[in-house]
């Protein structure tokens, strides 16, 4: 058997977050309000206390072999993000020390421009370096400043190649 994501580890603590509550007796009701939205709570505003009904969360309780079951997944992912973590760190430990010298894994382009760059070369790594900036572009067009951790610039081709030709 497969273990589940942590975003499912979460949802399992919340459902059983939630089990927990209504095994203690908690009434729960569901209402629709003007604006055509369903809404679930312990308390009714008095304007839809007509409207709103009741809900069985008896048939939301867990069995105590579905918590060991719960508890036993989440150990499980939580053993293995520590065991990733590890991994993760004596893999950075172990990296010579002329590693920091090269450029940051991921940061785009990974190349800059010489004066031997051709035009080609040059318009495709300014390309990708305008992707790059993008999503770190603010409304008023500034550049973020974690952008330059993350992106390599690289000024336009047009001076030296031209503008595009289609």
């Amino acid at each position: 058997m497969r273990s589940p994501s942590p975003a499912v580890h979460n949802l399992l603590l919340a459902a059983l977050l939630l089990v927990t509550q209504a095994a203690q007796a908690t009434v729960i009701y569901r209402w629709v309000d003007e604006n055509g939205r369903t809404h679930i709570s312990d308390s009714v505003p008095e304007k839809y206390k007509k409207s709103a009904t009741r809900i069985d969360s008896s048939r939301s309780e867990v069995t105590p072999e579905q918590r060991k079951e719960a508890q036993d997944i989440a150990a499980k992912e939580k053993a293995l993000a520590e065991e990733a973590a590890k991994q993760r760190l004596s893999k950075q430990a172990s990296q010579p020390a002329s590693a920091a010298s090269l450029p940051t894994p991921g940061k785009r382009p990974a190349q800059g421009v010489t004066d031997s760059t051709d035009c080609d070369t040059w318009r495709r790594l300014y390309n990708e370096s305008l992707e790059c900036f993008g999503p770190y572009r603010t409304t008023r067009g500034a550049t973020k400043p974690e952008a330059f951790e993350k992106c390599t610039t690289i000024p336009s081709p047009e001076p030296k190649c031209g503008p595009v030709r289609e």
